[in-house]
This record gives C-alpha cells, structure tokens and sequence, in this order.
C-alpha cells in the first residue's frame, strides 16, 4: 500500500502581502522588485490576476541567510 503524504509533518504554508514582507526585511518597494530580478530574493506567488503574495518561510530564510553571512564574517 503506498505512503499517504500527510500535511501534518509539513511547516504550515503561509502567504504574505508586502507590507509585511518589507516590515520583514526593512526593504523598499522598489529593492524588493530589484533584488528579485536579480535572483537574489524570493519571487512573489500570484494568487490571482492582481494580486501577489510571498511564501513567509522564503522570506524568513532569506532574512536567516543574510544573518548567518554576517556571522562568518565576524
């Protein structure tokens, strides 16, 4: 019988709007498009046809990412 996949081990999936994702990050509008052009930022969900979100534990681990470099340089 095969393995059932449950939703029970999986972090909960949650979507942010940019007010939040810029309160996260101390980011502006602008430097947020900027960074995910450059593929240095996590790129937006469309939820629909005008509107966009973010995956929070993306962000966060950008966020984590940029501390932990700050780290190693220490």
């Amino acid at each position: 019988m095969p393995a059932i996949t449950s939703s029970e081990n999986l972090p909960p999936r949650r979507f942010i709007k940019l007010p939040k994702v810029k309160d996260y990050t101390s980011l502006s509008t602008s430097e947020i498009y900027r960074r995910i052009a450059a593929g240095t930022f996590p790129a937006q969900v469309n939820l629909g046809p005008k509107s966009v979100a973010w995956i929070e534990a993306e962000v966060l681990a950008w966020c984590d990412s940029l501390a932990s470099q700050r780290e190693v340089a220490a």
